[in-house]
């Protein structure tokens, strides 16, 4: 079976909510993401950074740049679904935002200082949250109303598709 190189670690399943363990399972992976993904781009030259992960897909460098900024648009999310009453999160293009002169000029450090950063504090933030505020949610345009452990879940897994995208391009392309 040819494994989809869109998804190497299959489609996000959305769960309908999140037990303690879950939870549990799912901040550990966040706050390893920043090291997985630190290591998965560790020594890879300039042309690999700009190599895409598959035909007609992001380089390794646009994972990188997106990883950060879309955990930084998910941990803004929950903090407006923590203050507010059911907001409703604004969407962006990812596609064309990689697309955009920062993606290419930006060194890659300073994406993954970001990423290392922001789940710090975001790890902080959920380590305190109760189960109450876990079952809070914000409205999204393409997905609907999510509540707080859905999005924990939905950012584990994110981390690591992407991590995974550049791992698996690794093997391939025999950069171990």
């Amino acid at each position: 079976m040819e494994v989809d190189l869109r998804y190497p670690l299959g489609t996000f399943v959305l769960p309908p909510s999140g037990t303690a363990e879950e939870r549990g399972q799912w901040i550990t992976d966040i706050a390893a993401a920043p090291v997985r993904l630190r290591l998965a781009v560790a020594g890879l030259s300039e042309a690999q950074l700009d190599t895409p992960y598959r035909e007609g897909g992001w380089t390794v460098r646009q994972v990188v740049h997106h990883l950060a900024e879309s955990h930084l648009v998910a941990f803004t999310r929950m903090k407006f679904a923590l203050t507010e009453e059911n907001p409703v999160a604004r969407s962006y293009d990812e596609a064309r935002w990689v697309e955009l002169p920062d993606y290419v000029s930006t060194p890659l450090e300073v994406s993954l200082t970001l990423l290392e950063a922001l789940h710090a504090r975001w790890i902080l933030l959920l380590n305190g949250l109760t189960a109450e505020q876990f079952a809070r949610s914000f409205g999204h345009p393409t997905f609907g109303l999510i509540r707080l452990d859905q999005q924990v879940a939905r950012s584990a897994w994110h981390g690591r598709h992407h991590v995974a995208h550049v791992t698996a391009l690794r093997d391939r392309m025999g950069w171990n």
